[in-house]
């Protein structure tokens, strides 16, 4: 069976505008997930868990595919996700500074009574950032809904030096690994004619 569209479970601009660039059919419910860290959960866990809580708590028809991702930095075994103020989202770039974190994005999917969880991880390398550079970046406005205060498709791009592994993966949602799980599940983007 063929889901008749995609249910994306996510509050993010980011996500969708990734998931449009597969031109499948998309309609957008934002999740109701509480996304704090469980006690002694690492980052691949913590991602895994909260995308499937995520998908699970949309209410879609059943013929219709949910799915779900969460993306967090991890740095050393911390993990960073929104920053909650301003001082909150400097401390973290200068913790970020001129060290490699890795961003691990968990992605769900759920068609009919079926269901599956998977993760990606990226390492990025940030150069060493002064206080003065710390300071312009915040002021741009474009870092306070991201995770590790720093959004890579922007600005942000200054901040890294390099990556190792999927660009996606950091922005949000990665999405060879994601073409390849819809595929599985009937929505293949390959078959598809673009309009």
């Amino acid at each position: 069976m063929t889901p008749r569209y995609i249910v994306l479970a996510s509050n993010s601009p980011r996500r969708k505008a990734l998931l449009e660039k597969l031109q499948l059919p998309l309609k957008v419910l934002p999740p109701c997930v509480n996304e704090s860290k469980n006690t002694g959960e690492n980052a691949k866990r913590m991602v895994e868990r909260l995308s499937a809580e995520k998908a699970r708590s949309v209410d879609a028809e059943d013929d219709c595919l949910v799915i779900a991702a969460d993306t967090v930095v991890d740095l050393n075994e911390k993990v960073f996700g929104k920053p909650a103020s301003e001082k909150e989202g400097l401390l973290m770039l200068r913790q970020l500074s001129g060290k490699v974190h890795k961003v691990h994005t968990g992605v769900s999917v759920v068609f009919n009574q079926s269901r599956e969880t998977f993760s990606v991880q990226t390492d990025v390398y940030f150069r060493e950032l002064t206080d003065e550079m710390i300071k312009w970046y915040w002021s741009l406005n474009e870092s306070r809904d991201k995770a590790g205060s720093y959004s890579i498709q922007g600005a942000g791009s200054v901040l890294v030096e390099k990556i190792v592994g999927s660009y996606t993966n950091v922005v949000g949602l990665p999405l060879k690994e994601t073409a390849d799980i819809l595929a599985k599940f009937g929505a293949g983007i390959f078959k598809q004619t673009p309009n």
